[in-house]
């Protein structure tokens, strides 16, 4: 029987499309850049590029295959997922990554797809296919965590335009953005219904971010304060009263995005992998395997886990429909790969002893010091996109059918 990737794509196809990615690849990726990925997430401050990475960028964006699956027309690759899969594979032969990302990525772009009008496509889609917008999202709020439906920040009609007030948190990247795509209410005399959702200017007059400093030593996150603000009627996505609706999918694709941390093959600091670390911290026997025999056993158990969680995830993908989006399965995955994630960081700083405990000083090299922050910024992934026990809700409630019972 054949499989659903051949089915997608036939293996003659394929191999011409192989040929293609490793011949644009060899002309396009600058060499110096191998194996050495900038970081262009909205939870991250964007650095200055060098001529290369803005060469790459600009390169990847042009011919789409930053958002390979997204449909040509709005600026995508418009590729099949086992295209996608074999442009991945030349990539990683060759050292080469993907410098297009964000929450434009991540989740707003894929939502837009789904509920946007061709104009709003059209506006937006292609600038976030090439990386030339950071957007950022406002949906908590200090009165509506996991109670989102509670949100009050108010979205007023003025006829030609929204004049919104209210305050988010937990803005991530809010002090970097360029735009925001915002839950806001709409409707007081209704919970749900009365949400809508919105795209808001970040530099527009009445919107103020405060960074929110963070147990890492980052401030990755905003409060964000929006005073008078007006926004045009055409940054309404979908009809009013549809924004949870439209909200709930973004937090699908979110889910999906963010179940990946728990992958990376179990890299650690400098790109080495957990059982890299252990033998350079604490030696190998005469066999060459890790000292520690309890040490190994449980490195090896935490890598079957992260493999057997990669292998999941791309499963899914290839059993997926192309018209199909991520579904509830997307909060299992959102659970697993937190687990694998926190697994593997802690592994780390118990491999690494003292040295894992650095914050600063002659005692501890770069690479050190960043991994203690990585540990300490990872207890954050069971939380933010929705923590552990929502999504256990969600599973409960849409996969598992257990309602509640009065």
């Amino acid at each position: 029987m054949a499989t659903a990737a051949e089915i997608e794509a036939p293996a003659g196809s394929l191999d011409s499309f192989r040929a293609e990615a490793r011949d644009w690849l060899a002309a396009n990726f600058p060499p110096s850049l191998a194996n050495q990925a900038m970081t262009l997430s909205s939870l991250e401050a964007p650095g200055d590029a060098s001529a290369d990475e803005a060469a790459w960028t600009k390169a990847m964006g042009d011919k789409g295959w930053g958002v390979p699956t997204w449909p040509a027309q709005y600026g995508g690759g418009g590729l099949s997922r086992t295209q996608t899969r074999v442009l991945q594979e030349e990539m990683q032969k060759i050292g080469a990554w993907n410098p297009i990302g964000g929450m434009g990525v991540m989740m707003f772009g894929p939502t837009l797809l789904e509920y946007g009008t061709e104009a709003q496509k059209h506006e937006h889609i292609p600038n976030i296919a090439k990386g030339l917008v950071r957007w950022c999202q406002g949906y908590s709020e200090p009165g509506a965590g996991s109670d989102l439906a509670s949100l009050q920040m108010a979205a007023e009609d003025k006829g030609d335009h929204y004049l919104v007030n209210g305050q988010k948190t937990w803005t991530s990247g809010g002090q970097w953005a360029d735009k925001c795509f915002a839950l806001v209410r709409t409707d007081r005399t209704k919970k749900h219904e009365g949400i809508s959702f919105l795209l808001i200017d970040m530099d527009a007059p009445g919107v103020e971010v405060k960074p929110i400093r963070m147990i890492s030593g980052a401030s990755p996150f905003c409060e964000t304060f929006f005073t008078n603000v007006k926004v045009p009627k055409e940054n309404l996505v979908g009809v009013e009263g549809q924004g949870w609706t439209i909200g709930k999918r973004l937090l699908q694709h979110e889910r999906s995005s963010l179940s990946g941390g728990g992958g990376s093959a179990g890299r650690m600091m400098a790109g080495k992998t957990v059982s890299a670390l252990a033998r350079d911290y604490r030696g190998t026997d005469d066999q060459g395997r890790i000292a520690d025999a309890d040490l190994r056993m449980r490195i090896v158990r935490h890598e079957m886990d992260s493999r057997a969680f990669m292998l999941t995830l791309r499963r899914a993908a290839l059993e997926s429909k192309s018209n199909q989006g991520p579904s509830a399965a997307s909060s299992i995955m959102k659970n697993v790969g937190a687990r694998v994630t926190q697994d593997r960081a802690e592994l780390g700083i118990e491999i690494m002893g003292m040295n894992g405990l650095g914050w600063e000083g002659e005692g501890f090299t770069e690479d050190e010091t960043a991994q203690t922050r990585t540990w300490l910024w990872g207890k954050a992934v069971s939380i933010y996109g929705g923590s552990s026990e929502i999504q256990n809700n969600v599973i409960a409630k849409q996969i598992l059918g257990m309602l509640d019972h009065q």
